[in-house]
C-alpha cells in the first residue's frame, strides 16, 4: 500500500461523543487528547513521515469560558505528557500557529517542547494551536511587507515558494491526505493554502473512535485516487 507522507487531521466531534455517553463535553476533549498520542504512534507505524493535527483554532475562542479554560487546562497537561512521549519515540515537535495569545506558562511549555525534541528523528509531529489559516497568511504577508520595506526583499522576488517560507508550516511539505471527522465536509479555515492539491477524506467516525483501523480506511481512499496535481496524468505515488 502506498502510504502518504503527510497526513491532516481535523480532529472534530469530541464534544458530540461526550454527549452520546452523558458526559461532560470537557470529557471529550480529554478522550481526544489520548487517541491522538495512540494515533501518531499508529501513523509512525505506518510509515507516515508528517502528521498534522488542528487541536485549537482562532475561532475557538468564542466557545464557551468555561470550555476554553478546560481546553487550556488540558492542553497544559497535554504538553508534560508529549514531552515525554517525544523523547521516548524520538518524535520531533513542532506548534503553528499564533502564539502570542497563548499564556506565557503554556508558551514556554511549547518552547520546551520544540527544544528539546527538535534533533528527533521520527514522526515529525506538528500541532495547529490557536491556529487560522487566514490568520497565518495574514501574518505571513505582514513580515513578508516588513522585509520588504527594509530592502531585504524586492516585490519581483515573491513567488510561491518566497511566500511559503513566511508560514507557519515552512520547511514542512504540504498534506497529502486531509482527514476530517465526525460527518462534517469543511475546512473550518485549516491549512488553506498547503491544502491546494491533497486528497480528502471525510467519515462520520467521532475523533475519540477513529481508530488505527479507520486511518487504514483514509490511506486506502487515498489510494484510489488519482493525484493529477493540475495536470492531466496523476504523479506516481512512492511506496514506503
Amino acid at each position: 500500500m502506498n502510504v502518504p507522507q503527510h497526513v491532516a487531521i481535523i480532529l472534530d466531534g469530541n464534544g458530540r461523543w461526550a454527549k452520546k455517553k452523558g458526559m461532560p463535553r470537557n470529557y471529550g476533549h480529554a478522550q481526544g487528547s489520548k487517541n491522538v498520542e495512540r494515533i501518531c504512534k499508529e501513523a509512525y507505524k505506518m510509515g507516515i513521515k508528517y502528521l498534522t493535527v488542528y487541536a485549537f483554532s482562532t475561532e475557538n475562542w468564542s466557545r464557551p469560558k468555561s470550555e476554553v479554560d478546560a481546553l487550556m487546562k488540558l492542553l497544559r497537561n497535554y504538553m508534560k505528557t508529549c514531552l515525554k512521549t517525544a523523547e521516548k519515540n524520538r518524535m520531533k515537535v513542532r506548534v503553528i500557529g499564533d502564539k502570542t495569545a497563548l499564556d506565557d506558562d503554556i508558551r514556554k511549555r511549547i518552547d520546551e517542547l520544540e527544544e528539546a525534541s527538535k534533533n528527533n528523528d521520527g514522526l515529525n509531529f506538528q500541532i495547529a494551536l490557536n491556529y487560522g489559516s487566514r490568520d497565518e497568511m495574514i501574518r505571513a504577508m505582514k513580515r513578508m511587507c516588513t522585509d520588504c520595506e527594509d530592502g531585504r526583499l524586492h516585490a519581483d522576488e515573491i513567488s510561491e515558494t518566497v511566500f511559503e517560507q513566511y508560514l507557519d508550516t515552512h520547511d514542512i511539505p504540504d498534506p497529502d491526505l486531509l482527514i476530517r471527522t465526525s460527518g462534517e465536509q469543511r475546512l473550518s479555515n485549516y491549512l488553506l493554502w498547503q491544502l491546494a492539491y491533497s486528497e480528502f477524506y471525510f467519515t462520520d467516525v467521532l475523533w475519540p473512535d477513529f481508530t488505527k483501523e479507520e486511518l487504514k480506511k483514509a490511506i486506502e481512499h487515498y489510494n484510489s485516487r488519482d493525484r493529477r496535481f493540475g495536470g492531466r496524468e496523476g504523479r506516481r505515488r512512492i511506496d514506503v
